[in-house]
């Protein structure tokens, strides 16, 4: 058994809220059927251009009940307003601000829910997951007992953001947890969700996360993602959306640090006219790998997918994505559209792209594309003729580059926010 299953796997026998909510037999079958089909082979198709052979030779200790404790001159920047605040896996009450909800909202750490012995996060964790490839999804269901639970009753429109973030920082030793993030909406509810990855002291930790949103009919969800972990940082992240009729949900990713970053977003619209845009940046520098797979499947009739990823790779970092789309027989009048752009920055830097489209249906209408090149000479030329030194040239047309896909979020203020972050990661890329 590899280092990596042996060390995560044996720290199960003592997981506090094992067996809370009566989940004990559930997660010790994840987590014997992930340790006996073991970790992904090279040539297998969902991981053949994200190479595991580094990661299966390392070892991490569980993370501890205890937060170690922030330097105020090394703390990354929170944001105002309600915020749940996990520091290497853990609730961190003193960082995280739960004052004046919306009556009838719940925001809450997992742990809370867990320790009340909730029985709705049964069915949660029943979710199962057959192929051996979907290991780290087995562990998170075994292991996961932090994370965030969001309900947002029936016609609640929560005009105030509420903030996810996850700080990773040094704490004497390599260490991996476990997140479990369930978000459900009730009917013609609204909200907007932000998610913070950032990186406290540098450290090289791994973090499992498996998110699991579902909104019911008429729903609106705005959804940001911003990740800048440490540059030693092993990120893996799985989302798992279900769409209701009507419902609404509009999400952004920036992927901007880490070592290896790995996210599989996959989003199911069952209900008819259910709409979805996703768009995102992926950003591999320096020696970073980035990995990105997208699944939309089309069950109901007039759905809609609006897709729209840029992809920048410098240095000797590689950028992977694969955008992959399925509409199902009976789905008619589906409309669904994937871009992808990728911009390389340097002559040992790889992307990677592989639009897939597969239609059943008759009467949709589809598209997807995807493109790699390098910084238009032309246009370095026309600016350099007005005076720009060629450094700013380049950083002016990559964060035009990189600006469409923020057009997914509607308010300017976050939308703005959004951007400075991204900016200014870019300037520090060489080669942009």
């Amino acid at each position: 058994m590899p280092p990596l299953l042996e060390s995560i796997g044996s720290g199960f026998d003592s997981l506090p809220r094992r067996d809370a909510a009566g989940l004990g037999p559930l997660r010790r079958e994840a987590l014997d059927a992930a340790l006996a089909d073991g970790l992904p082979p090279p040539r297998n198709e969902a991981w053949k251009y994200t190479s595991l052979r580094a990661l299966e030779r390392r070892s991490f200790a569980p993370a501890t009940g205890d937060t170690p404790p922030l330097p105020t001159a090394d703390s990354p920047g929170l944001p105002d307003g309600i915020r749940l605040v996990f520091v290497n896996g853990r609730f961190d009450a003193g960082l995280s601000r739960l004052d004046d909800l919306p009556d009838g909202l719940r925001f809450a750490p997992l742990s809370k829910a867990l320790d009340a012995g909730d029985a709705t996060l049964r069915d949660a964790f029943a979710l199962r997951f057959e192929r051996g490839e979907e290991v780290f999804a087995r562990l998170n269901t075994a292991l996961a007992v932090e994370g965030v639970l969001l309900n947002v009753p029936e016609g609640a429109v929560v005009e105030t953001p509420l903030h996810v973030v996850h700080i990773g920082t040094a704490s004497g030793g390599d260490r991996a947890w476990h997140l479990r993030l369930l978000v459900s909406l009730g009917e013609a509810a609204s909200l907007t969700l932000v998610e913070h990855q950032l990186g406290g002291l540098p450290h090289g930790h791994l973090a499992n996360t498996l998110a699991q949103l579902k909104l019911a009919r008429g729903a609106r969800l705005v959804h940001a993602r911003v990740q800048s972990e440490s540059e030693r940082a092993t990120l893996l992240l799985r989302t798992e959306v279900d769409l209701g009729e009507d419902a609404d949900y509009r999400r952004l990713d920036l992927e901007l640090g880490g070592a290896l970053s790995r996210h599989e977003f996959n989003v199911t619209l069952s209900g008819d006219r259910a709409a979805l845009t996703a768009n995102g940046v992926l950003l591999a520098d320096g020696r970073r790998h980035v990995d990105t797979r997208l699944g939309i499947d089309h069950v109901a009739r007039d759905t809609a997918c609006d897709l729209t990823w840029r992809g920048l790779a410098g240095g000797r970092g590689r950028a992977v994505f694969h955008g992959g789309i399925l509409i199902r027989q009976g789905a008619d009048g589906t409309r669904a559209e994937l871009a992808n752009k990728n911009l390389l920055l340097s002559e040992g830097a790889e992307i990677d792209t592989q639009p897939v489209l597969v239609i059943h249906a008759d009467e949709v209408e589809a598209a997807h594309g995807a493109t790699v090149g390098q910084i238009d000479p032309t246009a370095l030329f026309y600016l350099r003729t007005r005076g720009l030194p060629e450094a700013d040239a380049r950083q002016l047309l990559t964060r035009a580059f990189c600006r469409e896909p923020l057009a997914v979020i509607d308010d300017e203020a976050l939308r703005e926010a959004l951007s400075a972050r991204l900016e200014a990661r870019l300037a520090g890329v060489a080669g942009a």
